[in-house]
């Protein structure tokens, strides 16, 4: 009998017929929640909330290239994103849009732009200063000091003890306008030691951003909660805190690599080891799908 008619007798169209046809013998999974190639084990998702819970105070994209690195998940921050909100992980915040880089032409190179700023750290009730400089490129700290007074000397010998480590470079100098960097020393020094110096706009620091950034992590992860004693006890801890800034601690605006490496021109490659992680992970995980349904 043609199965034109007994298509017709039952009244079933003939492209439901051959769509039967195709699917005979196969998982009928075409229209239902079924597990995907690309979807997490359930091992990883444990391993992503028990992540979570050893760094609680580390973001999900942070945690998500910090495990990458470990080799312990290799996913995107989105899924991890998802993994923690289901697990009821993450806490509800509002953001304002960023303004970074509005204004302001960013480096293209390391040791382009040398950011220097001068604060305050409060060492057992007294309050000292802090200078630090920062690669505007890669936002690793240069070199940095505390002292107890603050003069044109001070930040004079300071830059030049960051040009010490680094003597083939000629970076521009970027400081807001303290009298320090107004004075007419300074200028003679910038001059003689064959780099520049700009001036960011008056009570506007945002223009100094990076290192205003970095100053108040500084504080708020390091000098507070520590509350040191003495000088020595607060250069101690802060040139504990800068070594793990620089060379271990992921940033955010570099891609989530470390400073160091990203001064050392290993983002790159880097990033692409972890594109490779991802892509090995996807393939295993679709691989066990195969051999699941294959079984089943």
């Amino acid at each position: 009998m043609p199965a034109r008619r007994l298509l017709g007798w039952l009244g079933l169209g003939t492209s439901k017929f051959h769509d039967w046809k195709r699917r005979y013998g196969k998982v009928n999974e075409h229209n239902g929640k079924v597990p995907r190639d690309w979807w997490l084990e359930d091992w990883e998702k444990r391993a992503i909330v028990d992540y979570h819970d050893r760094h609680p105070l580390e973001g999900y994209r942070r945690l998500t290239f910090m495990m990458l690195d470990d080799d312990v998940v290799a996913t995107s921050p989105a899924t991890v994103y998802r993994v923690l909100k289901a697990a009821g992980r993450l806490d509800r915040r509002s953001f304002s849009p960023s303004k970074k880089g509005t204004g302001f032409v960013q480096p293209l190179t390391a040791h382009e732009h040398w950011h220097v700023d001068i604060s305050y750290v409060n060492v057992g009730g007294t309050f000292f200063y802090l200078t630090s400089v920062l690669d505007g490129y890669s936002r690793a700290i240069v070199h940095w000091e505390i002292r107890e007074s603050m003069t044109e000397r001070d930040v004079e010998t300071i830059v030049q003890r960051g040009l010490e480590r680094y003597p083939d470079q000629k970076p521009r100098i970027i400081s807001d306008n303290g009298p320090q960097f107004l004075a007419r020393d300074f200028k003679e020094f910038i001059r003689a030691a064959g780099i520049t110096h700009v001036r960011t706009s008056p009570y506007y620091p945002q223009s100094n951003g990076k290192l205003e950034r970095w100053h108040g992590s500084l504080k708020r992860e390091c000098v507070r909660p520590a509350a040191p004693g003495s000088l020595e006890e607060a250069r101690r801890l802060i040139a504990s805190y800068v070594d793990h800034y620089n060379k271990v601690r992921l940033h955010s605006a570099l891609g989530y690599v470390t400073p160091m490496d990203k001064l050392a021109g290993l983002d790159a490659v880097i990033l692409a080891e972890r594109d490779r992680k991802l892509e090995e992970a996807r393939e295993t995980r679709r691989r066990l799908r195969r051999a699941t349904r294959e079984v089943a």
